[in-house]
């Protein structure tokens, strides 16, 4: 597995990740069904309050899937929300545990936040078992939280601190691959 950012050269296979995996994420994830919106998605991903990464299989380069660290709050607070999604057919094989495993070790150690937040809704059972298999600590349940497919929608929340993930995310599994840009 490798990390790399999202560049325009990308915009297909994002594109096609987003059609192909369309019944996989809904009703947990819309994504864009256009190039305008994948443009729309590069361009947020360059501000300073967005960091997204792209996960690839080592061995064929595939786009397995996406992850972003968005609404960065510096300041005191140091935090940012996590955001998730596989491509169809990578889903249930290891690789974003993988892949968040080591964005969120570059969350802590590159971009120097203190806290990472993912929102999950509560029927997402395979995003729910990713953060808890990562480590992540329940922290509560906001109901109506996210506009989702046009509806509010309930959200657990989960977080990990600079502090839990040296502990929970160590091991030999935790080394983080090179992010190319």
């Amino acid at each position: 597995m490798s990390l790399s950012e999202p560049s325009a050269k990308d915009l297909p296979e994002l594109l096609g990740l987003a059609r192909a995996s369309r019944r996989l994420h809904r009703p947990w994830v819309y994504l864009s069904l256009t190039h305008q919106g994948w443009r729309q998605y590069l361009r947020r991903s360059r501000q300073g309050t967005v960091v997204s990464y792209l996960i690839r299989r080592r061995d064929t380069g595939e786009l397995v899937g996406v992850v972003s660290l968005s609404e960065i709050v510096r300041g005191v607070f140091q935090s940012g929300y996590l955001g998730f999604y596989v491509h169809a057919g990578h889903a249930r094989q290891g690789f974003m545990a993988e892949g968040l495993r080591a964005v969120v070790g570059r969350a802590f150690r590159v971009h120097r936040l203190h806290r990472v937040e993912a929102n999950i809704q509560p029927g997402n059972r395979a995003s729910l078992g990713l953060v808890k298999a990562l480590g992540f600590r329940q922290e509560g349940f906001s109901p109506r939280y996210l506009k989702i497919g046009g509806r509010w929608r309930d959200h657990e929340r989960w977080a990990a601190t600079r502090e839990t993930w040296p502990r929970i995310g160590s091991g030999p599994q935790a080394r983080s691959p090179r992010c190319r840009r």
